[in-house]
């Protein structure tokens, strides 16, 4: 059997465009895989498709397959992309317009539906996995459910014979393994070979994290040419180790230390990491240098996959206010200081609990706390203040900003470059229900 390669074109939902170009045009590709779901952006989507009925797919969608489409057609490339997010048939709606208005006649779209499970999880009596408190007490402020689908449904469109794919919450090294599955003739059952699909989808599902971007750590870990930062390819044939690679001549690179790297990015547990299609371990896992910018893994194994799905419960949280201010020049960081102690002092007053309010310095003590944070060092001639509020109603968090402002003429002195926003907050946490409950759908359409 012949070798596959598959590209990732994206690891999120606002990755570059320009690499999957590259990909499409130059990486002799058989799949192109777009990744660009998380667990809010879909709760996001969801909130936009309940606004408007013909949205809730990709925003970048359309510069998406209008950079890609030309060049896949023309070199026969199958994209395969979960962009659908909570509305993958509005999303197909909208790529056969993008296709008729690029000339590409004769494009086999498919739909798959069905991870949309919100009518299930409230009907149930499932449990948040976070909390351990009933689902149901979020009933009223839920926004979005969708389970993690895995490979099967996207497979089914494969064989129906599209050539863009587009799901909503299937899970991301599902999108790889079903291309694998459909050409080899993987079982839903061969454990093994699922394993080691699943080890190809999690070494490129965050697309240019393998080949040198998020590993990059100047005068540490040094990666060439990272504004021009080509995404991963695997080659990956019926049996034996697979090669991650990327298109010769892009910035970036791939080595021994990017894909160990990538490997163990969130796993909890390299024996077991849960899928939808497959328990894989990952224990045994080898890789060896296979040329430049080439690096040969192997030694994934599976075993069965779980009788249930994890779901993504997207939820109403309240609002944040948040307001920002500048100190600089002698004394920056006491005067920043001063400035949070008095807003903190002012929201507690308006009946703020100090408990939901953060004042943070950023570039001091805002990312670690104040105990890690401490400064062995002089401090430093300029700072910004970030005070934050998580509230309940909108109209508290917008006092936020309004106390943040008012340190313009109250003290202390010198503050400036006053910003100020309010904003809903969505939450996620987990639940899981029976597969079985679980009906996907697969539509497809020609353009």
């Amino acid at each position: 059997m012949k070798t596959i390669r598959i590209g990732c074109g994206a690891g999120f939902s606002g990755d570059r465009i320009d690499p999957a170009v590259e990909l499409a045009e130059r990486g002799k590709l058989d799949y192109l895989v777009f990744e660009c779901l998380a667990e809010r952006t879909i709760a996001i989507a969801q909130q936009a498709r309940s606004r408007d009925a013909r949205l809730g797919f990709d925003p970048m969608l359309d510069e998406r397959l209008e950079a890609v489409l030309p060049a896949c057609r023309a070199n026969g490339v199958t994209v395969i992309t979960n962009m659908g997010a909570a509305n993958p048939v509005a999303a197909v709606e909208r790529s056969r317009e993008i296709a008729r208005a690029l000339g590409q006649t004769g494009l086999r779209i498919a739909a798959v539906t069905g991870d949309d499970v919100l009518d299930l999880v409230t009907a149930g009596d499932g449990i948040v996995e976070e909390t351990g408190r009933p689902v149901a007490e979020l009933r009223d402020r839920l926004v979005s459910a969708n389970a993690y689908v895995g490979y099967e449904p996207v497979a089914e469109a494969l064989a129906a014979g599209a050539n863009l794919i587009i799901t909503g919450r299937c899970a991301d090294p599902s999108l790889f393994v079903a291309p694998l599955a459909h050409t080899f003739g993987w079982r839903a059952d061969d454990w093994a070979q699922l394993g080691r699909g699943t080890l190809v989808g999690h070494l490129l599902e965050c697309a240019g994290q393998v080949s040198g971007g998020y590993f990059a750590d100047p005068g540490f870990k040094d990666v060439p040419d990272l504004a021009g930062l080509g995404f991963p390819v695997a080659e990956v044939p019926a049996h034996g180790p697979t090669v991650i690679t990327k298109v010769p001549g892009s910035g970036g690179a791939v080595t021994l230390a990017t894909c160990k790297e990538q490997l163990l990015y969130e796993i909890q547990d390299p024996a077991a990491y849960v899928t939808p299609d497959v328990t894989a371990d990952f224990t045994e896992v080898s890789m060896a240098e296979a040329g430049a910018d080439r690096v040969a893994v192997d030694g994934a194994k599976g075993r069965s996959r779980p009788v249930s799905l994890k779901v993504s419960l997207g939820y109403r949280d309240g609002y944040i206010g948040e307001g920002q201010i500048s100190y600089a020049g002698a004394g920056a960081v006491d005067r920043a200081r001063q400035a949070g102690e008095i807003v903190l002092k002012r929201l507690v007053r308006r009946g703020i609990s100090a408990g939901n309010i953060r004042c943070d310095l950023i570039g001091v003590d805002a990312l670690h706390g104040p105990s890690l944070s401490a400064s062995r060092v002089e401090g430093p001639y300029e700072v910004r203040l970030r005070v934050t509020a998580h509230v309940d109603r909108a109209i508290d968090a917008g006092w936020v900003g309004h106390e943040v402002e008012a340190l313009y003429t109250n003290g202390p002195a010198g503050g400036g470059g006053v910003t100020k926003q309010v904003r809903e907050v969505l939450s996620i946490a987990s639940t899981f229900v029976d597969r079985r409950q679980v009906q996907c759908r697969v539509r497809v359409e020609e353009a």
